[in-house]
């Protein structure tokens, strides 16, 4: 194939991609709507007056206390209170769960196909713009997912996961989109294989955890649905620690690759200075959580705060500030 003919592929493959998540999102979201839900205890605390009615619960839960007052399912906890197991999901629940996880991995492969295409077409590393540093870091977010799935049952946040990477993706595709071609002098390094791919990792993680410290807000405004708080802790702290160690390797590189491109470690170039910022926000995050203990909603929105700067300074540095790495060229 001509490089063209690979540059139109790289195109449809990445359209392929967000077709794919959004389906994969479907499924998710439909287990995480009518299967089990997720507790701390697996079973649901409930008060039944003398008469009989259950205070504080919703109607389908008034239901299985009156069967099972009946039927004798019911185990009594002490002063009135009642421990009622959840009522059993659909068959085709857990189905739909496992088909999203199948069609998120087809997503993976069509984005995985869309990278190396693009690569190829134009015989560089992919990500010398920010069209394709964007599709590079859908896909490290997605990867971080479904990675992370084979270790653990983190099905509750991939219908956000994967609606998040559909919108980056079609985000570049509308407004950072450019035609496939050479880059300018500066980007044409090994260097950028080294800092940017672990920019591109460390962000992948960095999205997983901001995803899971929203869910975790959202969580505690009623939506009952949303996996337990505890949970959505656990995968943010743990995607962080993996992941800043990383961004901290790539800001130490982007310093040595900007000595051999410009002749100065550091310039206090917006994109530097914002790189800066987000390793101390995040930085801040950790130290938080180890020296003064920090938990819950306060460390939560730390690390929010850090994936605000983050997103900032992947798009919104380049969009709106100007500086040496304006050449990350933004579509029309």
């Amino acid at each position: 194939m001509s490089a063209d003919q690979l540059a139109g592929l790289s195109d449809d493959l990445v359209l392929a991609t967000v077709l794919l998540y959004l389906a994969a999102m479907i499924g998710f979201a439909l287990e995480l709507a009518f299967g089990r839900a997720r507790t701390n205890s697996g079973a649901t605390s409930i008060t039944v007056t003398e008469a009989g009615v259950t205070e504080g619960v919703p109607d389908a839960a008034k239901a299985t206390v009156a069967a099972g007052s009946s039927g004798g399912g019911l185990a009594e906890a002490g002063g009135g209170a009642v421990v009622v197991s959840p009522p059993e999901p659909p068959s085709w629940a857990p189905i739909a769960g496992r088909i999203a996880v199948v069609l998120g991995w087809l997503g993976w492969a069509a984005n995985l196909g869309s990278i190396v295409t693009r690569g190829v077409s134009v015989g560089r590393w992919p990500w010398g713009n920010m069209y394709e540093f964007v599709v590079a870091i859908c896909f490290a977010a997605v990867t971080a997912f479904l990675v992370t799935q084979l270790r653990a049952n983190v099905r509750f946040l991939g219908a956000f996961v994967m609606v998040t990477a559909a919108l980056g993706l079609g985000f570049a595709v509308i407004w950072l989109h450019v035609q496939a071609g050479p880059v300018v002098p500066a980007l044409n390094s090994y260097w950028i294989a080294i800092h940017v791919s672990a920019a591109v990792i460390a962000s992948g993680l960095f999205i997983v955890a901001g995803v899971s410290g929203i869910l975790y807000l959202l969580r505690g405004e009623g939506f009952s649905r949303l996996p337990v708080r505890d949970d959505l802790e656990r995968v943010a702290h743990r995607a962080i620690v993996l992941a800043f160690p990383i961004w901290t390797f790539a800001v130490i590189a982007g310093a040595m690759w900007a000595d051999k491109a410009w002749g100065r470690y550091w310039g206090w170039d917006p994109k530097e200075i914002w790189a800066f910022i987000t390793w101390i926000a995040y930085a801040a995050y950790l130290h938080s959580r180890a020296t003064a203990g920090w938990r819950g909603r306060a460390a939560t929105i730390v690390q929010l705060v850090a994936f605000a700067c983050l997103l900032f300074n992947l798009v919104g540095v380049n969009i709106f500030l100007g500086g040496l790495h304006s050449y990350a060229d933004v579509g029309g």
